[in-house]
């Protein structure tokens, strides 16, 4: 499959709107990274795994954390492994590619063929994580001091990167990405998501949870407002329970799965009494 061949349509598990397909589709074709925001639970993250899915390439996942160095995405030099092997007379301590390891942008450039690199949530790192990768994202390689040798990516990656807008992103890498915000979805595009994750769900069942769902959610007062995969979990828990759907606007069965604050829990309650 070439690069002109290349479109994203979805998956038969992600549900991915118009505009959403057209930024994928315009990343790939410029080589660029595709960063992508959106509140919690709009699928992100998912995103990456349905485009490792519908092209059939191989995905790489580096989870960012507050401690998170650009470094470690490259490359760690094991000098602590390497000294305890001298200590107990290993052979090939001289060696010192042997204590190179490399982190997931290192694999995904060392790979054979074309792979998906999911940088999941960048914006928990400090303030110069991004920029520290702008070199290797543009030109796709990075030396190894240790060895002297620099890896070039075999083949340029497609390279999705997400963001809770935690932080603000320096313009430098901005303008290296192509950007897309992902809205949370209407009632029509919930209501197809719903349905690839159920079979033979009851109708009078999705339509009292989805009047309720959104309801929560037009509350302005409720700080974390429930997230598509929590409607899922929900409406999961409720066909366990043999729930009566009439029942579940007036009720709100099980809803510590929708709602996960204490004030957001009782704001709910005091609205629905």
């Amino acid at each position: 499959m070439n690069k002109q061949e290349m479109k994203f349509t979805g998956s038969k598990t992600y549900v991915a709107s118009e505009e959403l397909m057209t930024a994928v589709d315009v990343a790939m074709a410029l080589e660029k990274p595709l960063l992508i925001k959106g509140e919690p639970g709009t699928g992100k993250t998912m995103l990456a795994e349905a485009i490792s899915d519908a092209l059939g390439k191989k995905l790489y996942i580096w989870n960012i954390k507050s401690t998170t160095k650009a470094q470690d995405g490259l490359y760690v030099y094991d000098t602590i492994q390497r000294l305890y092997d001298s200590q107990f007379g290993e052979e090939g301590v001289d060696d010192i590619a042997r204590y190179i390891k490399l982190g997931k942008l290192g694999e995904a450039f060392k790979d054979e063929e074309q792979v998906i690199l999911l940088i999941d949530e960048i914006d928990k790192a400090d303030l110069e994580f991004p920029n520290d990768l702008l070199w290797e994202l543009d030109k796709m390689e990075f030396y190894i001091h240790e060895t002297k040798e620099t890896i070039r990516a075999k083949h340029r990656p497609i390279v999705i990167i997400t963001s809770n807008a935690e932080k603000e992103l320096p313009d430098a890498f901005l303008r290296r990405c192509i950007f897309h915000y992902i809205s949370f979805p209407e009632r029509d595009e919930m209501d197809e998501i719903v349905r690839v994750h159920f079979e033979n769900l009851d109708e009078n069942l999705l339509k009292y949870a989805m009047d309720t769902f959104y309801w929560i959610r037009s509350i302005k007062e409720v700080r974390k407002k429930p997230s598509t995969s929590e409607l899922i979990d929900w409406l999961q828990a409720l066909m366990l329970g043999g729930i009566d759907p009439e029942t579940i606007g007036e009720k709100i069965p099980y809803l510590g799965v929708l709602v996960k604050k204490d004030e957001d829990l009782e704001i709910v309650k005091k609205r629905r009494i």
